[in-house]
């Protein structure tokens, strides 16, 4: 690309990121932002390096009827309303839509900003079953899945940050902070109390036996800055996984 056009595009998707954001606030709450930051992560991660599919790619709305996506249509609809009033101004990628309205959820629920880079190509067709992570997986199966993604232990134990926000019974469901890790070296669900132990997935209580896992959720747990800084790195990296663009960067 020239690099007049490439000034111009950059000017464009500028422009549309705004116009995004300025959209997605609109219907986004503090309530809604757990299910919408789902949907970023069972839409990019499907991403395989070896095989170079998958990816951030709007391809979740031809796989809503996965078991693994169950209850992701209401978060699906909230985004729907942005992009159609998006639509009206400038058309917009369901990729680009759901990466915006994830960091967004991260956002408004105090969580640090992430800016997104514009310009994805959705997918018209579902990515290939199986690529997600299974809740039943040990912290050795976990860090395979994610090498295989392209990401990191340190990037794992990160990501698996987001779990802060939602229902999973670590601190206040609608706050992104450092909970999450402080929450999983207490190890509630151990107790004998009954309500302890619905606290976090399988995958979360795996994360904290795992030695190399431990020692980013020991930091994480005490500089609340640091996590900040590496969830918005590795989100970036998330997204921008086996993108297509409409551009080239």
């Amino acid at each position: 690309m020239k690099p007049w056009n490439l000034l111009v595009s950059m000017l464009q998707n500028a422009s549309e990121y705004q116009l995004i954001k300025e959209e997605v606030k609109k219907v986004l709450s503090k309530g809604k932002a757990a299910g919408v930051l789902r949907l970023v992560f069972h839409d990019a991660g499907t991403f395989d390096v070896d095989e170079n599919s998958g990816g951030m790619n709007g391809s979740i709305i031809y796989e809503l009827e996965r078991p693994e996506n169950a209850g992701l249509k209401k978060s699906l609809q909230i985004v729907e309303k942005a992009k159609n009033e998006v639509d009206l101004i400038q058309p917009a990628s369901w990729a680009d839509m759901i990466a915006v309205a994830g960091a967004e959820a991260v956002s408004v629920c105090g969580g640090p900003k992430i800016p997104v880079q514009i310009g994805r190509l959705d997918l018209t067709a579902p990515d290939p079953e199986g690529k997600l992570p299974q809740e039943s997986l040990d912290a050795s199966g976990l860090k395979r899945c994610f090498q295989r993604k392209g990401l990191s232990t340190q990037e794992l134990v990160a990501l698996s940050g987001a779990h802060t926000l939602g229902n999973k019974g670590f601190g206040n469901p609608t706050v992104f902070d450092n909970s999450y890790f402080q929450v999983l070296l207490e190890k509630p669900w151990m107790s004998s109390a009954g309500m302890a132990s619905m606290i976090g997935l399988p995958t979360d209580h795996a994360l904290v036996e795992d030695d190399e896992c431990l020692r980013w959720i020991t930091r994480y747990a005490n500089n609340q800055n640091m996590f900040f800084e590496d969830f918005r790195n590795a989100y970036i990296k998330l997204i921008n996984s086996g993108a297509r663009w409409n551009f080239l960067l």
